[in-house]
């Protein structure tokens, strides 16, 4: 390795200069300059002494007598950041094989805030629904916050990286919370991976959100006469009552077609799975709005694909406790049992 820990750099491309504060592998390394931290391959690199030898002149000019009104005015150096919202960034660490080529064996995850906005979060990396790692703290604005490392071969394993966040300074008018996630599938990553290769980049990085959302109702006015309304036949309900006049809810939902619709067998696979969705979510939304604590969803087995489109709604919701697909005497292993919490 051409440098260690501590050493001096100048950043060729922009001839500035920072210091080496982590070895990533033996073609990368993580600079900090002025206060700013991210990766560079080492071949971007050199070492300052010849910069700095370069720039020292033998003879220093002779210094000419000024006036002040000859003095010019200091002129303010204004930097501006780019702001383009809250990103998860992965850094793809790799080391060589014994044939030479370079085999990425874990991805460095980081949370980067390109906002004015500082953010408290909770992070959990789950694999097949169940929590790996977890994680609470507070992100600053314009700031790159490390979460962990995930090993390469994980990604088989269907990783989802979830989020909520909420305003480290709470603003009325701005949502509670926010919910976000990214799921990453292996060839999607090999793309992306082969994409930063080839631009001679160092990371790859997805979306969570551009702006915090504002809060999604608003409380009625104090003193709204809603008498018009009424009188234009409109159906006026008083809120803390509005339980009473929903839907009932169910504690047992089967969502076989044949259950939903008499028409099933004109319908294609989609316009299938499409409505067995749209029932499942509005039923699901009614046993939250009852303050029911559990609900059964009967899915079927077949090829598992409503099983688990179902399952990845339920992984975002924060009303769940806990959700399993285990055997039941009634419907095998062709139902989910949903828990809630409120």
């Amino acid at each position: 390795m051409k440098f260690e820990v501590g050493d001096k750099v100048v950043v060729i491309q922009t001839n500035e200069e920072g210091e080496v504060i982590d070895i990533i592998n033996n073609k990368m390394v993580m600079i900090d300059v002025r206060g700013v931290k991210f990766p560079a391959y080492v071949d971007q690199l050199d070492f300052p002494y010849f910069k700095r030898f370069t720039e020292k002149k033998l003879f220093p000019p002779k210094k000419e007598k000024k006036f002040v009104d000859d003095v010019p005015r200091e002129k303010k150096k204004i930097t501006q950041r780019v702001v383009d919202g809250v990103w998860i960034t992965f850094i793809p660490v790799t080391v060589n094989d014994e044939f030479g080529d370079d085999i990425v064996t874990e991805l460095k995850v980081h949370l980067v805030n390109r906002t004015e906005q500082g953010y408290k979060f909770t992070y959990k990396l789950t694999y097949f629904g169940n929590t790996d790692f977890e994680l609470v703290n507070q992100i600053h604005a314009f700031e790159d916050f490390y979460l962990h490392d995930v090993p390469f071969e994980n990604l088989n394993d269907s990783p989802v990286f979830w989020f909520e966040f909420s305003l480290a300074t709470p603003d009325k008018n701005k949502a509670e919370y926010f919910e976000a996630s990214v799921k990453l599938k292996p060839k999607q990553v090999f793309n992306r991976i082969e994409e930063v290769r080839q631009k001679g980049e160092a990371t790859f990085s997805y979306k969570l959100f551009e702006e915090y959302p504002p809060r999604p109702y608003e409380d009625k006015p104090a003193g709204l006469d809603l008498s018009g309304l009424s009188k234009a036949g409109f159906k006026i309900y008083d809120a803390s009552k509005v339980r009473q006049h929903l839907e009932p809810a169910k504690q047992e939902l089967d969502l076989h077609i044949e259950k939903l619709t008499p028409a099933w067998e004109s319908m294609s696979n989609l316009e299938i799975l499409s409505l067995q969705l749209k029932t499942f979510e509005k039923y699901f939304d009614l046993a939250i709005a009852h303050h029911q604590p559990w609900l059964i969803v009967i899915h079927g087995v077949g090829s598992g694909k409503l099983r688990d489109e179902i399952h990845e709604v339920l992984r975002l919701r924060k009303e769940v406790k806990s959700f399993a697909n285990r055997y039941h005497p009634a419907y095998g292993y062709g139902a989910t049992e949903i828990y809630f919490q409120y």
